[in-house]
């Protein structure tokens, strides 16, 4: 054997040394959360399916778009509560939808209470503006969500606002005193009277408002379209289209506002408590139709034409099943689910050590590493993109042993072969390599392949096992290549193993017992 390959191992085994680095510096990085986030399964907490349906009184019928934006309202209030691994997910389509919404660890008679309120839409003059942060923030860049004035501007006295707004130094000192990072201000379903002033935040919590009572409902507009400007210069705008009843209104207010100085000229488009845009008059609006510009975004736009078409939803939520699972129970699944994994892992140990012997070990000091590997990579992709361990996660997890299992199987049989074809030990680990590697991306594809269309067609919990066998497969090649390879090349260059004792797993004599020895060349 040539110097470069007998190199080859060595190569492998820093390179596979690097990646474990890297990726323990990664989950352990100072600072940052070591523990694996929970699903509602292990931690306990609360799951609702909520039936939509349309209001009394409201035509037509229940649009795939009104379903999506209810969903967005949705995800809105359950972001608020400020709980990691919150699932809001939808059910079929169209009239036979159902929305899930999965809270860990949260009261069920709050969040229910929550979820089935009406989100509404109102349009208010905007009394006062002001940051919503208790530090200076820097100025976002211009969207469709926020105000085109460059920032937001200085809290004004009482003497500086209209004479209606200074009526109540409660409201006003509601205003002064509200700061957008308190936890659960920038939840949505909170009580919104139209007919009352109202202090509340923008939906990204840079900006603070004190608006009037609306002057327009969320089922005054009739229409709400993204689009480009006709002439093809600037960028996307959002046009509306009101009622008869929202034109008149919306002509009185643009007529008052368009006159007053920033940022009495703004007017506040709240949607379910929150402020999503607070464009500006900047001059009256006749005719009932009216358009939004701005430094917009394709995707933004859209967005905001999406919320006013279907912000005042014409939907009412039923909880059609309200389910809560305590932390007791959460801790009995998980715990019985690591019991099952130990006794599988066991098993096959007992396996592998039993008919492999000394090889045997190789594969359990291999199975040991991916499992380490398994469990840092889930505390990093929970903390950096969310991933949450399941109990179905656990199964598939489980379900991967015997995968990876599988692979030490295939080589060593192929190593077996080679030895009995006469072959020294030595020889044999690296052509049964070149051979056995081609069946393990085989069946390692094939496992990737089941667990990617899972993930794509499935739901809930059953995208966490997708995950998870997918995930464990593609650690099964990377120790498989660079850790289990080399390490059994290495073996086979120690004395034990040349040996070719009984215990080494790879005996000549018993391998080739009833069998002609053949030599090196295939000779008897």
């Amino acid at each position: 054997m040539s110097a470069a390959n007998r190199a080859r191992p060595a190569r492998l085994l820093v390179l596979f040394l690097i990646a474990a680095v890297a990726t323990s510096l990664w989950t352990y990085w100072p600072g940052q959360s070591t523990e694996a986030r929970l699903g509602l399964d292990l931690r306990g907490g609360t799951q609702v399916i909520l039936t939509p349906e349309l209001a009394p009184g409201a035509e037509g019928t229940l649009t795939q778009d009104q379903i999506n934006q209810t969903v967005e309202i949705i995800r809105q209030r359950v972001n608020g509560f400020g709980v990691a691994e919150a699932e809001v997910t939808v059910q079929g389509s169209g009239a036979n939808s159902a929305i899930v919404v999965t809270v860990p660890g949260v009261n069920p008679e709050g969040i229910t209470n929550l979820l089935k309120q009406t989100a509404r839409l109102d349009f208010r003059a905007v009394l006062a503006a002001g940051t919503g942060l208790e530090f200076p923030a820097p100025t976002p860049s211009p969207s469709g969500t926020e105000s085109p004035s460059p920032q937001p501007t200085p809290a004004p006295q009482p003497s500086q606002l209209p004479v209606q707004a200074a009526t109540s130094e409660e409201i006003f000192d509601q205003y002064l005193s509200l700061n957008c990072l308190t936890p659960g201000l920038l939840q949505g379903g909170r009580s919104d009277d139209p007919t009352k002033y109202m202090v509340t935040c923008s939906k990204d919590g840079f900006e603070k408002f004190l608006l009037a009572p609306a002057f327009i409902t969320g089922d005054q507009v009739s229409d709400s379209q993204a689009t480009l400007p006709q002439q093809g210069a600037g960028g996307w705008m959002v046009t509306l289209d009101f009622d008869s009843l929202g034109a008149t209104k919306l002509s009185e207010a643009s007529i008052a506002l368009s006159k007053l100085p920033s940022p009495q000229n703004r007017f506040g488009i709240v949607l379910d408590g929150l402020v999503v845009s607070a464009p500006f008059f900047s001059e009256p609006i006749l005719g009932g139709k009216a358009q939004i510009e701005g430094s917009f975004k394709a995707d933004e736009a859209k967005q905001l034409s999406q919320v006013l078409r279907y912000g005042a939803l014409p939907v009412t939520l039923t909880i059609a099943e309200s389910t809560s699972i305590s932390p007791t129970l959460g801790q009995d699944q998980l715990s019985a689910g690591l019991l099952a994994g130990a006794i599988g892992l066991g098993l096959v140990i007992i396996y592998l050590i039993i008919y492999y012997r000394a090889l045997g070990f190789v594969a359990v000091f291999s199975l040991i590493v991916a499992a380490g590997f398994l469990w840092l990579l889930i505390i990093a992709l929970g903390r950096s993109i969310g991933f949450t361990l399941t109990l179905a996660g656990i199964a598939g997890a489980i379900v991967a042993i015997g995968i990876t299992a599988d692979s030490f199987v295939v080589y060593f049989e192929r190593i077996r072969d080679e030895i009995r074809d006469g072959k020294t030990l030595r020889v044999a680990t690296e052509l049964a390599w070149v051979r056995a590697r081609r069946t393990l991306l085989a069946a390692d594809f094939v496992s990737l392949l089941a667990a990617v269309v899972l993930y794509a067609l499935s739901v809930g919990s059953v995208r966490g096992f997708a995950f998870t066998l997918g995930l464990t497969t593609l650690i099964d090649v990377l120790v498989a290549f660079w850790f289990t390879h080399p390490l059994v090349t290495y073996f086979g260059r120690t004395k034990l193993a040349e040996s070719g004792g009984m215990l080494t797993g790879v005996s000549r004599k018993r391998l080739t017992a009833g069998s002609p020895i053949l030599n090196e060349s295939g000779k008897q």
